[in-house]
């Protein structure tokens, strides 16, 4: 058995650094930056050209040459443009990728708890439109820069043609940035609002979705509705807060930009009275004005796309700040050599509360399950019986005591060996989103061929049943194609059959197979338990009976253990509870019969 499973942890994720980001392709950069430059220069050329254009006319010469200067100017400035488009684009969704990809793989290695406390919903929401709302920023932080210069650039022109007219001009535009500064200093917070909203409708809009059977059983449709408007509400009304703040931005702007059109053509015209400034000169200047107008908007647009890029990754790295399931020396430890002599699990005064909780799933629990054979774990609902699966494969820690496995505390074990020694069939018998194929090999540290496949499948009456799937084990599973929960749970025992672990945990396997796979499942429960340690927590007496080592638990503790015979005749709770389960036929077996 090989000592670390075939897919190892990644390690944590790092936090999401903008400068890293944009500098994690320098060529390119530089070459989207340096097209950039170009086309902010033919841009400014342009007006000079007008201005000499004009001047050409004025005094009868030839325009031809200034009007090849100037189309050759444009021209070259739109492709220029296009072309460092082009390359921000890949630049951004590169970097997505990265991103939306590190956030994915982290989510996959956070705790349990952790993920079901932030819900699905939420955690999608980071993946999806926080990380498009971050994707602008690569174009932000490449135009904010430009359109500076651009500004800075034309006014030096804007001076050189007349300085009058520029204070005029830069009076104008001090006024109009101060506005908009002041409605972009509320953006940042509103955009967060609403991406929170956004994961909370997501993540009550998914549940939903999951549990649509029982909606549509009991007609609960009106029920969902209103849970679901009162979550639409609540995104609406911040979303307004924040379209009433991107409203008064190109407000501010056209507003600022009038007035500063119309002092400059008030000033202009007095000085062209006055003999101080010629027309051509005053024509190329209201050319730079138009052509500030768009730098100047750009740089507000801009800060506020940037206050919601900033936003997004700072929800980002508040999801990738959250500590990993595997403890940050998992790499460098040792794995440990599994004791012969040590019995399967043993659990030492363990104690659990979950959180948010205030009463205990488990206290104080001990007991041990032998290296091999099949131990029943049972009790009424809510006695702790999951929590303690829960705790074997370290998905959740203790609060108190310790977990050994093969002889060794649970937190000495790198998870991913610790888990390689161990096959889990859930409650649920949860399947992935993929493949028959890769669903029976998850958790294998090679291939299976497709015999030892077939075989699996006919240990659990199932081989049939994926033959019809359209494209038989490589049908993917969950979506057009699917199997019903009793077909569903009876390939979670065939992927436990197939595995290599020294320890089968299976949490209510026989919830939903009728008689007859019942039977098939008792005979590939006898065979793994030959040679590994098998672990039921189940209810029905047939499971309970042929057990080697019984494990009643109530209220979050042990009652008693021992075999089936033994907790009859001494374990009062162990007997109630299988006379209540058993009813009048079982009270009349004599090979039953229970004591007194």
């Amino acid at each position: 058995m090989a000592d670390q499973p075939a897919n190892a942890p990644a390690p944590a994720s790092p936090v999401v650094r903008l400068r890293r980001e944009l500098a994690a392709q320098p060529v390119r950069l530089a070459v989207a930056l340096l097209l950039a430059v170009v086309a902010t220069a033919a841009g400014i050329a342009l007006p000079l050209l007008v201005r000499k254009i004009v001047g050409d006319f004025s005094a009868h010469r030839s325009l031809a040459p200034g009007l090849l200067m100037m189309g050759a100017a444009a021209l070259g400035g739109a492709v220029a443009q296009a072309l460092s488009g082009l390359q921000l684009a890949r630049i951004g969704e590169r970097m997505t990728y990265r991103l939306r990809t590190a956030l994915m793989a982290h989510a996959l290695r956070l705790p349990l708890p952790v993920v079901r406390a932030r819900g699905t919903g939420d955690l999608a929401a980071r993946v999806t439109s926080d990380a498009q709302l971050l994707r602008q920023v690569v174009e932000v932080a490449t135009q904010l820069p430009l359109a500076a210069l651009s500004v800075a650039a034309t006014l030096v022109v804007m001076v050189w043609i007349d300085w009058v007219l520029t204070v005029v001009t830069v009076a104008a535009l001090v006024v109009l940035t101060v506005l908009v500064l002041l409605i972009l200093r509320r953006m940042k917070s509103n955009v967060t609002g609403q991406q929170d909203a956004v994961g909370q409708i997501a993540q009550r809009f998914t549940a939903n979705l999951e549990a649509l059977t029982t909606i549509k059983a009991y007609r609960a449709e009106p029920v969902a509705d209103r849970f679901l408007a009162e979550d639409a509400e609540k995104l609406r009304a911040v979303s307004l807060t924040g379209a009433r703040l991107g409203a008064l931005v190109p407000a501010v702007l056209t507003l600022g930009n009038q007035f500063a059109m119309i002092a400059v053509i008030l000033t202009g015209g007095a000085r062209l009275a006055a003999g101080d400034l010629q027309v051509a000169a005053f024509a190329a200047f209201l050319l730079y004005l138009l052509q500030t107008v768009p730098a100047v908007n750009t740089l507000a647009t801009g800060f506020g796309r940037l206050q919601a890029g900033l936003a997004a990754r700072d929800r980002c790295n508040e999801l990738l700040a959250v500590p990993p399931e595997a403890d940050p020396d998992d790499a460098d430890r040792t794995t440990p050599t599994p004791s012969p002599d040590a019995p399967a699990v043993v659990f030492r005064s363990v104690s659990y509360t979950h959180a948010g909780s205030d009463d205990a799933a488990l206290h104080a629990v001990s007991f041990g399950i032998p290296r091999t054979g099949l131990t029943a774990v049972v009790g009424p609902s809510g006695a702790g019986k999951s929590t303690a699966l829960s705790l074997v494969g370290r998905f959740v820690r203790p609060s108190a005591g310790s977990v050994s496995v093969l002889g060794h505390d649970v937190r000495s074990w790198p998870l991913g060996a610790l888990r390689a020694r161990i096959a889990y069939v859930d409650q649920a018998f949860t399947l992935v989103e993929a493949s028959a194929r890769e669903n029976l090999q998850l958790g294998r540290a090679g291939s299976a061929g497709d015999g030892e496949l077939a075989e699996a499948l006919a240990a659990v009456g199932l081989a049939e049943d994926v033959a019809r799937l359209p494209q038989g084990l490589d049908t993917v599973l969950g979506r057009e194609s699917d199997l019903s929960g009793g077909q569903r749970q009876r390939l979670a025992l065939a992927r436990a059959l197939l595995t290599d672990a020294d320890i089968v945990l299976l949490d209510e396997p026989t919830s939903q197979l009728d008689g007859l796979n019942e039977l098939r499942f008792r005979t590939i429960v006898e065979q793994l338990a030959r040679s590994r340690a098998v672990v039921v927590v189940a209810h029905r007496l047939s499971t309970v009976q042929h057990a080697d080592h019984v494990i009643m638990m109530n209220r979050g503790t042990v009652v008693d253990a021992a075999d089936h015979t033994t907790l009859l005749t001494r374990c009062v709770p162990y007997r109630e509870l299988v006379a209540s389960q058993a009813g009048p036929s079982f009270l009349g077996d004599r090979r039953l019969r229970l004591p007194g």
